[in-house]
């Protein structure tokens, strides 16, 4: 007997919904203000317990095929017709296709609930069963031009690095003039730009428009002109110099052989699937085959639904190649059916005022999550946790930082992470019960050791998720804490978090150089402020240096096991009894003194070799300290000099000053002119042949996640910039 059939009291109910835009959202249809849609729920008994389910359905006024008058009474007809078949009439709502797709998604939701993983758990998918999240696209309404500007720049701000621009509201020669600025300050390289006129262009002038378009580096453009014209749209397609994917084309394409129909006959690059208006998930299961097997990209976008439809969406284009019936794989690492390096359409849930509250999806950067990042590091504690007390195994896997290249997985021992970890409660006279609180990723070796001394330590753990404001939701300062120096100065720069930082008996800093700056404000602490030595191969740290107090110290000492030394490149050297290493060559350019302590003042990979002189990064961004915003040395291939000097400026209101020629106001990416302010004062500061041939203003810095410049993405950018920038 299907189980559908043993459910007792089974119900199925609807009710509708209206929800509030934050801002108006401007499409070719008008301006929308509110959206209205039905939320289905259905529940069933088995054995006296009660499961439920939750769908959605979202038609789009004006744009829907289902889009009519008598909606409530067709899906009140649905709902009466499932609860006393319990079967979807799916062949009813060929034409319905967000009530079939509100509906498949209840039933999902109610097989979720059945299964113990919770009403919400929809597919064996990577959105639900992992925290990687899935990349999304910004979204940029239409509007005046001053509009789409300024939620370009807030799209931005926010990390995205594909934005979805809709146009076809405004003037076309205003919509191509936000376009070349926003081209002028974000190569393709860094933003990927699509665009959606909403079939607003005339046939006629379509081609040259797109033609005018494709200088600017567009990925595609969605619906150039009206849906419904086949071949004035296969024309375009095979013409385009832009890629075209089809929307509005598809809805109403209801039955399969209109479907392939379509898609032999206009034969676009890419489709963009939408359940609430394609099909539901079965409609859009086969638009995904039948694209599939004519190479036709595609991707997924939401339809203005609310976080239930997102969610069902979400889970949908993550779904896992095959499903498991227990959720879990023994066919190795799982594959989702799509590609999910391409960026989804599914952050519309932060256009609402309120959404469903009771399943909150969180949009952080350029990435959509199923759960909070509270919640994601509260799970990624949990599996290190199961892994460090599983007696079968004696090996860990971490991540180094890549702050020197591509980050790399290494094994090391359990046995000699919990000596590191001893050591360092012994060095830092940790006794069992001080409150310690974790605030680092936990995929790097820093995070895995805060856990293992507070296990094996028996301190009291307190978590924060890694952010640079881990003080800002305590009320009590921790005992003990590890912290970025990144970490340390946004938190010195807050009040409220300076003071609790200032209270806490124990700081150890590491994953990146203490600056002048930053020690000084450090003096304000009351308990030990101690700076770090280490890398991942070391299980953090080796050494100490105090940074604060009367025991301050200018260099590193070796903790105990420890020795050093220095080889005949000035390369340090480490040798550490307890962890078993007998030799380790590190990168870093050292001197050690008559004590036994020791200074690093470079690196020999952050070594450019100019003109046959060899200057040292560190040195020269040590001499540049003073500068008032954030700025990285790195090089560049030279044909003369071999290598050329490089400063990348991260863009500010007071570097943007510095940076100006002749008044004029730089936006980023842009190279700066040896007539500014900025090389009058480099040359002040540096010897002649250490002033940087070229500098170039970004829009931000890329760094490790412990706060690190990440030197070989720092290359790439600027080898990037070098291309597309304008020359001395």
């Amino acid at each position: 007997m299907d189980i559908r059939e043993r459910y007792e009291d089974f119900r199925v109910t609807w009710c509708a919904k209206e929800l509030l835009f934050k801002s108006p959202a401007g499409t070719s249809r008008g301006v929308m203000r509110s959206r209205k849609l039905w939320y289905v729920e259905v529940s069933g008994k088995l054995k006296g317990k009660t499961y439920w389910g939750i769908g959605e359905c979202a038609p789009l006024p004006g744009l829907s095929c289902d889009d009519c008058t008598n909606y409530e009474t067709v899906l009140s007809q649905t709902c009466i017709a499932w609860e006393r078949d319990r079967v979807i009439p799916r062949e009813q709502l060929i034409n319905f296709p967000s009530i079939l797709m509100g509906l498949e998604t209840a039933e999902r939701s109610l097989q979720g609930s059945l299964s113990e993983k919770g009403a919400y758990a929809l597919w064996n998918s990577s959105f639900f069963a992992t925290d990687d999240g899935i990349r999304i696209n910004g979204l940029v309404w239409m509007g005046t031009a001053e509009e789409m500007e300024k939620r370009m720049e807030e799209k931005l701000r926010a990390g995205f690095g594909c934005v979805k621009l809709k146009i076809g509201a405004i003037d076309f020669e205003q919509e191509l003039s936000l376009i070349r600025s926003l081209r002028e300050r974000y190569a393709p390289a860094q933003v990927e730009l699509r665009l959606d006129a909403n079939g607003a262009f005339p046939p006629a002038q379509a081609l040259e428009r797109l033609h005018r378009l494709a200088p600017f580096g567009i990925h595609s453009i969605e619906q150039p002109i009206r849906a419904g014209q086949w071949e004035a749209m296969r024309d375009l397609c095979e013409k385009s110099p832009i890629p075209i994917a089809l929307d509005e084309e598809l809805i109403g394409v209801n039955r399969i052989n209109e479907k392939e129909a379509l898609l032999d006959t206009i034969r676009p690059q890419f489709i963009i699937l939408k359940p609430s208006l394609h099909g539901g998930f079965s409609g859009c299961a086969e638009w995904e085959r039948l694209a599939d097997a004519r190479n036709i990209g595609l991707w997924y976008t939401s339809a203005l639904e609310s976080n239930v439809g997102l969610n069902a969406i979400a889970q949908w284009a993550s779904r896992y190649s095959c499903e498991h019936p227990s959720g879990a794989s023994n066919r190795g690492p799982e594959i989702t059916v799509r590609d999910l390096n391409l960026p989804q359409g599914l952050g519309t849930g932060q256009l609402f005022v309120e959404n469903y509250t009771a399943l909150p999806l969180y949009v952080e950067g350029e990435r959509l999550y199923f759960r909070s990042k509270l919640e994601r590091f509260e799970r990624e504690i949990s599996r290190f946790r199961e892994t460090w007390f599983d007696e079968k195994t004696s090996k860990v896997s971490m991540q180094t930082s890549g702050s020197t290249g591509v980050p790399q997985r290494i094994d090391v021992e359990k046995a000699a992470m919990r000596a590191s970890a001893m050591r360092t409660l012994r060095a830092l006279r940790l006794k069992e019960g001080d409150r310690a609180l974790l605030c680092l990723p936990v995929a790097y070796v820093a995070g895995k050791m805060m856990l293992v001394r507070a296990w094996e330590g028996k301190l009291s753990l307190e978590i924060a998720p890694p952010s640079l404001h881990p003080f800002a939701l305590l009320t009590e300062a921790p005992d003990f804490v590890a912290l970025t120096p990144a970490q340390a100065a946004a938190s010195y720069g807050v009040e409220a978090e300076r003071r609790l930082m200032e209270k806490t008996r124990c700081i150890l800093l590491g994953g990146g150089k203490v600056d002048a700056q930053l020690e000084v404000q450090l003096q304000s602490c009351r308990g030990e402020v101690w700076s770090s030595y280490g890398m991942t191969e070391t299980l953090s740290h080796i050494a100490l240096r105090r940074l604060n107090g009367s025991e301050h110290e200018e260099g590193y000492r070796p903790l105990e096991g420890v020795s050093i030394k220095v080889n005949g490149e000035g390369c340090l050297v480490i040798a550490d009894q307890l962890l078993d290493i007998e030799q380790l060559v590190t990168h870093d350019l050292a001197e050690i003194a008559e004590d036994g302590t020791f200074v690093v003042y470079g690196r020999t990979d952050n070594v450019v070799n100019s003109g046959g002189l060899k200057l040292h990064l560190e040195d020269l961004e040590e001499k540049l300290r003073t500068l008032p915003f954030r700025f990285v040395m790195t090089s560049l291939p030279d044909a003369i000099l071999g290598e050329a000097l490089v400063l990348l400026v991260e863009a500010s209101p007071c570097a943007r000053e510095w940076c100006k020629d002749k008044g004029e106001d730089l936006l980023p990416n842009v190279e700066v002119l040896p007539s500014t302010p900025l090389f009058s004062l480099l040359r002040t500061h540096l010897p002649p042949h250490c002033v940087p041939k070229r500098v170039f203003l970004v829009e931000s810095i890329p760094t490790t996640e412990s706060g690190k410049p990440a030197r070989a993405r720092i290359r790439d950018l600027v080898m990037r910039l070098s291309s597309i920038c304008r020359k001395e």
